[in-house]
């Protein structure tokens, strides 16, 4: 049974970021939701990262250096991140000669890496949040391909990454399952801590309804139409493309709806794709969508597709969708069935036309029954996915791996396969 770390026990904490900090997609998101838990329960964190991204009010963030021609954000696997991830070993190096972490706290497995190393030289505990795995995050990226020779080595410096922290959390029960089932780590090490939202921030009552009609019209959205919201990198493993053919079928059929696309990279892209499919009226591209400014465009949606593809990575974004009570619709991967669980919107299959089919369904669903069912995904998220458990959480793992007796691992739900 985990107990309650002691209450005044502060904690120096090194958190390592290997990544464009902050930006606004789901990796970032976790680390800014885990600092400020945690420093609200009293902790001091620190936050190593790379030299592009946002700074953020009130978090103590140390960037490596860069190189004068790579200041964009970059999403995903890439050649850059090598010479970044050098900068940010130095700069790490740098920290620990002046200061001494009570705990390290890495982030993605080049974060673990270099804490593991860290952790050799300062004594500090490593800790190992995991997202997904490593390898399959380049297929998914097209960084590598599965027969290129260097998938068999950086799969096995991957398991190796994966045993060497003295506990591990994950994103997700399905990331722990993936842990424990596929790579061999010990159950002991692994401790599920789902991506969550704040309900109180992510309130589907944050506007009026005079200020949703004159958000929409600065928006250039037609007011009598339904809103289709969805917000994330546009990439096609987030099923962006699949998202827009859908669409396409359903501008055939109907006139009752219309997209909000809020996210990067590749706006030009699907910008053009919508055009070729003749759906640029149905669709309003955003571009990157501050976290910040992301609740009032939200709350004037109806209804939320979150048509990831990607089976290891994690779907934060969906909890977001339920705190603002939106009917949600996903691919039935194992991460969102595990949010959604009976009270999602899944197609039948992973493909356009069934993608339409149960867009479809969802529009044509009563008012009542589409806020009954908004409703019942904001209670479970205030119920089960909320940032300040998570706090508690992390710093019960904290307490157990300073006192040397790691705690039992939480249960892992088991997930359907694909």
């Amino acid at each position: 049974m985990m107990q309650n770390a002691t209450a005044n026990k502060s904690y120096n904490i090194l958190m390592l970021a290997p990544t464009m900090f902050f930006a606004d997609y789901g990796n970032p998101v976790r680390i800014l939701e885990e600092a400020v838990a945690l420093q609200q329960r009293g902790h001091r964190v620190t936050i190593l990262a790379y030299p592009n991204g946002r700074d953020i009010a009130n978090l103590d963030v140390r960037r490596c250096w860069g190189v004068p021609f790579n200041y964009r954000i970059e999403v995903g696997s890439s050649r850059h991140k090598i010479y970044l991830d050098v900068m940010l070993a130095i700069k790490s190096l740098g920290y620990i000669l002046k200061n001494k972490p009570d705990i390290i706290h890495a982030h993605m497995h080049e974060g673990a890496l270099l804490g593991w190393f860290l952790s050799k030289l300062t004594g500090a505990p490593l800790l190992f949040d995991f997202q997904g795995s490593l390898s399959g995050e380049m297929l998914d990226h097209h960084f590598i391909k599965k027969d290129s020779k260097f998938f068999k080595p950086l799969s096995w410096l991957e398991k190796r990454i994966d045993l060497m922290a003295k506990a591990i959390l994950t994103s997700s029960h399905n990331a722990a399952k993936l842990l424990i089932e596929d790579y061999q780590v010990p159950a002991g090490r692994v401790h599920p801590t789902p991506d969550c939202a704040n309900p109180d921030r992510f309130d589907p009552a944050a506007l009026s309804n005079a200020e949703k009609i004159a958000l929409k019209q600065s928006l250039g959205i037609p007011q009598h139409k339904q809103l289709l919201v969805f917000v994330g990198l546009l990439t096609e493993y987030q099923g962006v493309g699949l998202m827009l053919k859908a669409l396409s079928i359903l501008k055939s059929q109907r006139d009752d709806f219309h997209l909000l696309l809020m996210g990067f990279p590749s706006v030009a892209y699907y910008q053009e794709m919508a055009q070729q499919l003749n759906i640029a009226d149905r669709v309003t591209f955003t571009g990157k969508m501050p976290y910040e400014h992301l609740v009032p465009h939200l709350a004037i949606g109806d209804i939320a597709i979150a048509p990831k593809l990607s089976a290891t990575e994690g779907n934060g974004k969906i909890l977001n969708y339920m705190s603002m009570a939106l009917p949600t619709l996903a691919f039935d991967i194992p991460v969102s069935k595990e949010y959604l669980g009976a009270l999602g919107l899944f197609p039948k299959t992973r493909n356009a036309e069934s993608l339409a089919e149960r867009i479809a369904h969802a529009l044509d669903m009563p008012s009542a029954e589409k806020a009954e069912l908004g409703q019942a995904l904001r209670r479970q998220v205030i119920a089960h996915y909320t940032w300040g458990k998570v706090g508690s959480q992390i710093e019960t793992v904290y307490q157990a791996i300073l006192d040397g007796h790691p705690q039992p691992a939480l249960m892992v739900k088991r997930v359907a396969a694909n």
